[in-house]
């Protein structure tokens, strides 16, 4: 491919945050009517690449060329008038603001979107609703929506897939398609090494801020992948697969003669939760998966008590659960790791105050903790190996490293059950692999998990038992060693029901 192909081309681009290197020096070249993606480890670069390409951040150094023309993209509406549209990692809307401010702000209305919107199966979406009130996986099809109606000629895609369902995501692909098809380019980011092989023409891969492959995607294989993004000495250990599964020891019949830690009976939200009930011992990892708007985000906004069920009741360690917040719900040990990780983060703090959070309300004091308490907030931060380089804001932090800070904060406090919902979303392989091992080492002391994931193949690495919702109600449960993606996609799309 010659120069002049190139609908974009960044060179030597650099970004430094005070003494943190971001970028060190990135290449990137983005041909017409290409699929290209760009791959790394989180703190790789990615995001920052992608920031500074929409003119959203400026690089301290390089340069970048538009169809073979030195340009100078200054602020986003640059990147738009030059053909540039991102769907950022996170959701570039206000969430105070509902969803017709929002676009009334990026100079659009409801007709500009209302039509790809139809073609993701969101045709019914309320635009009076605001942001906050609004599933993740909608707001990712919203600003995918919001980007087409710009109608660019490069389409950036960083992370979309990650908060999306198998079904959803198809709508992405389906856009991706069809711009390569018109001439026109995709600049695609995620860590699902199956949908890069799947979709993409070409890669360029980052290692600690600069570019150190650009490879041709014919004939590659995910393991070639991982090697050029983690570098020859960490594949070993940090390999996708194979992944070592649960220990045969803790097989469903050794968990069932230890104590029941939570129980629901019957709980209902609306027409969103439908009865649900379920056991969870102590020391067990209880996998969940559902397909988009199940119910299971409901179902853990009523565990968590950020919502009470309208009927049926919720047992902390055989005594009822009435949880009027979150709080409530802290103070028997039952915590939560949302899938949406700036809902969990003081964004503008340090990564020592995000991580001390729990300790300050449970003392009555605000960013003042005891000698021990900042031991425990040590401990943290070395068990997750968290980058703390750009520690003054947890808003510098990488993706993975912001989730490692959510999951870390109730390391420091301690707790008896965590739910976390969709932990790995967004995150490279090495994070993955030590959340993973950090999950096992939480049920080997005796606290539990109860784990929803949109990454099927998640259940027979990590947990114990899997259950399936469809409909707000659980349709299939099994032993996790036994699930299959084929047959947990099945339950999901209510085409098989299991005794619970």
């Amino acid at each position: 491919m010659v120069k002049e192909d190139f609908l974009l081309a960044a060179r030597g681009v650099a970004k430094k945050y005070g003494s943190v290197i971001a970028l060190r020096s990135a290449d990137l070249s983005v041909g017409s009517g290409e699929i290209h993606a760009l791959l790394g480890a989180n703190g790789a670069g990615k995001s920052t690449l992608v920031k500074i390409l929409s003119s959203v951040i400026a690089s301290d150094t390089g340069a970048i060329e538009v169809h073979g023309e030195a340009t100078n993209l200054r602020t986003p509406s640059d990147s738009i008038a030059a053909g540039i549209a991102t769907v950022f990692q996170d959701p570039a809307l206000i969430r105070d603001l509902t969803l017709e401010q929002n676009l009334r702000i990026s100079g659009l209305d409801k007709a500009d979107v209302e039509p790809w919107l139809v073609r993701m199966n969101l045709g019914h979406i309320d635009f009076d609703l605001q942001v906050a009130d609004v599933p993740l996986a909608v707001l990712r099809l919203l600003d995918l929506a919001r980007a087409l109606a710009h109608d660019p000629q490069l389409l950036m895609l960083d992370e979309i897939t990650a908060a999306l369902t198998t079904d959803q995501a198809s709508y992405v692909f389906e856009v991706m398609r069809e711009w390569k098809d018109r001439g026109r380019s995709v600049l695609f980011i995620s860590h699902r090494l199956g949908e890069v092989l799947e979709m993409c023409d070409r890669a360029t891969i980052l290692r600690n801020g600069a570019d150190v492959a650009h490879l041709d995607l014919r004939g590659v294989d995910e393991g070639q992948l991982v090697t050029a993004m983690l570098g020859a000495e960490l594949i070993e250990e940090f390999a996708e697969g194979p992944v070592e599964e649960v220990d045969s020891t803790r097989a469903v019949d050794v968990l069932e003669d230890r104590d029941v830690v939570l129980e629901a009976k019957g709980l209902y939200l609306r027409d969103k939760v439908n009865g649900v009930s379920f056991q969870l011992r102590s020391g067990e990892i209880l996998g969940l998966t559902a397909l988009e708007g199940q119910g299971q985000d409901e179902l853990f906004q009523v565990l968590s008590g950020d919502h009470r069920p309208t009927a049926g009741e919720l047992l902390v360690d055989g005594e009822r659960l009435n949880a009027r917040s979150p709080y409530d719900a802290i103070r028997r040990g039952l915590v939560l790791v949302p899938a949406d990780r700036q809902k969990a983060l003081l964004p503008q703090r340090s990564v020592r105050e995000n991580l001390s959070t729990p300790l300050y309300a449970r003392a009555g004091r605000w960013f003042t903790i005891a000698s021990d308490e900042v031991e425990r907030v040590d401990r943290a931060v070395e068990r997750l190996d968290i980058d703390i380089r750009a520690g003054s804001q947890a808003q510098r932090l990488s993706g993975g490293n912001q989730q490692k800070v959510t999951i870390g904060r109730w390391l420091a406090s301690g707790f008896d059950t965590l739910l976390c919902f969709d932990p790995t979303r967004g995150i490279d392989i090495q994070t993955k692999a030590q959340i993973y091992d950090l999950l096992r080492e939480v049920a080997a002391t005796g606290a539990s998990v109860l784990l929803y994931t949109s990454e099927l193949r998640e259940i027979p690495l990590v947990c114990d038992r899997a259950l399936v919702m469809y409909a707000g109600r659980i349709v299939h449960e099994q032993d996790a060693a036994t699930a299959t993606e084929e047959t947990l996609l099945t339950a999901a799309h209510g085409l098989q029901e299991a005794s619970a």
